[in-house]
């Protein structure tokens, strides 16, 4: 792997920082960056393109294109990349790892407290607090998301059929993010105004010197790391082990994970829920509900899932220590995959700047994500709002019916008040949540 001042061709523009010096901001990035992907980006722009300037603001957005079209963490990729670009192979890791490690440990902590201290109220209450802001967090989401990416008529159906196939139709959500991609590649090439695309004024970079042997080792490299913990369980506790299942379905998860966090838990809800019964539907808002409070990746959601999984099927090991290594298995799983794109298609990434096809095929992404997004919303709702919800199934259609007699009404209060502090008071996401929990803690004492 060659250094990080032959890798950018920005380097001998700029004055880069030293090892070291980047060590101290990557770290403080990683422990402050809470808000999900927008805010996490936003804060990397202003420490490292207004404030640090070391990467300029052409090449910074031409970076985060290209992460968006990647599965996986957006953000992460992102920090990787821009350090790959100052140091190399070590500034890359030390970005990405960074990025995660703070909001991970927190996230274990978090999962730790869960387990241990259900039943006791204050606990049982900011959870219940907790569950409303996160459903009025996923609305915004949709909003944000929407007024961003539904800009033709297009767009608009696409999220539209999305929104249908996956509620109704229950179409797996990695086929949806295929058949979008595709439709989007496809129009982009036609007419790209259907897809709200313009033709890019970047200019031509020269191709980089031995960019295929670089991202050839990356690859054997990364897909050793990513799928040696996974062999490992394997081998030491037998194909059948929660380890080996978590390991294997979390990978698949990193592969398909386009669109964010928000997308992926719809994916992840169907699955961890309904077709493998590691969590109740109101733990999943709950998963959400924590990862929401941490720094670091909102996808640091599978590690809560994991953990919670391989906690009630601690064998051989106690749940506790079985939980750990459930949860270091997803985070393994789902982030080694976002360092194999990086390191392999970091050289490729001035290729990509003209590529209408692909940057049609992100946007019909982003609109069909749309759609899956507001069909977690939906789900979350119905199992926020209501204690009980059926599943009905009549030929290939499939959908939930609320049963009205179980309308949890302190549940519908506090989401309408999430609602006015995020929609009417623009609050911040970690003080919204904060003032939820307190109130959650509030209703269940008063009500017992």
């Amino acid at each position: 792997m060659v250094n990080g001042q032959e890798i950018s061709n920005v380097a001998a523009e700029q004055v880069l920082p030293s090892f070291r010096e980047a060590l101290k901001v990557w770290f403080k990035i990683g422990c402050i960056n809470f808000g999900g992907p927008a805010g996490q980006i936003t804060l990397m722009h202003r420490v490292l393109v207004d404030e640090k300037k070391w990467i300029d603001e052409p090449r910074f957005l031409h970076a985060l294109n290209y992460c968006m079209l990647l599965p996986g963490p957006e953000a992460q990729q992102l920090a990787t990349y821009v350090g790959w670009s100052m140091h190399g192979l070590r500034g890359g890791l030390a970005a990405g790892l960074l990025f995660i490690i703070p909001g991970a440990l927190v996230m274990l902590g978090l999962s730790l407290l869960y387990v241990l201290a259900q039943g006791v109220p204050v606990v049982d209450g900011a959870l219940y607090g907790i569950k409303a802001a996160v459903l009025v967090v996923v609305v915004e989401a949709i909003v944000r998301i929407g007024r961003r990416g539904l800009k033709t008529r297009l767009l608009i159906g696409l999220a539209a059929v999305a929104f249908i196939g996956i509620y109704l139709f229950e179409i797996p959500f990695p086929l949806i993010v295929a058949i979008a991609a595709l439709i989007g590649y496809l129009v982009a090439r036609v007419s790209p105004q259907q897809l709200s695309l313009k033709q890019s004024d970047a200019p031509d970079a020269p191709p980089r010197e031995g960019r295929w042997r670089e991202a050839a080792q990356a690859v054997a490299l990364w897909l050793v790391i990513w799928w040696l913990p996974v062999v490992l369980a394997a081998l030491m506790l037998g194909p059948g082990h929660i380890l080996v299942e978590l390991g294997l379905f979390f990978s698949k998860l990193a592969v398909v994970s386009f669109g964010g966090a928000y997308a992926l838990l719809a994916y992840m809800g169907q699955q961890v829920v309904e077709a493998r019964g590691w969590l109740a539907p109101g733990e999943m808002v709950d998963a959400l509900g924590l990862a929401e409070t941490t720094p670091g990746p909102l996808i640091l959601v599978t590690q809560f899932v994991s953990f919670i999984a391989a906690f009630r099927t601690p064998a051989p090991f106690s749940p506790v220590f079985a939980g750990v290594l459930g949860a270091a298995m997803a985070t393994w799983t789902v982030f080694a995959p976002s360092f194999l794109w990086i390191f392999a298609g970091a050289p490729f990434i001035d290729d990509l700047r003209r590529n209408q096809p692909l940057a049609g095929a992100l946007a019909a992404i982003t609109a069909a994500v749309v759609g899956v997004i507001l069909n977690l919303a939906v789900w979350f709702a119905l199992h926020v709002v209501f204690r009980r919800v059926t599943e009905i199934s009549a030929g290939p259609l499939r959908w939930f019916a609320p049963d009205p007699a179980s309308v949890d009404i302190g549940a519908l209060m506090l989401a309408l008040i999430a609602a006015v502090l995020v929609f009417v008071r623009h609050m911040s996401l970690i003080a919204t949540i904060g003032i939820m929990a307190v109130l959650g803690i509030a209703w269940k004492l008063a009500v017992g």
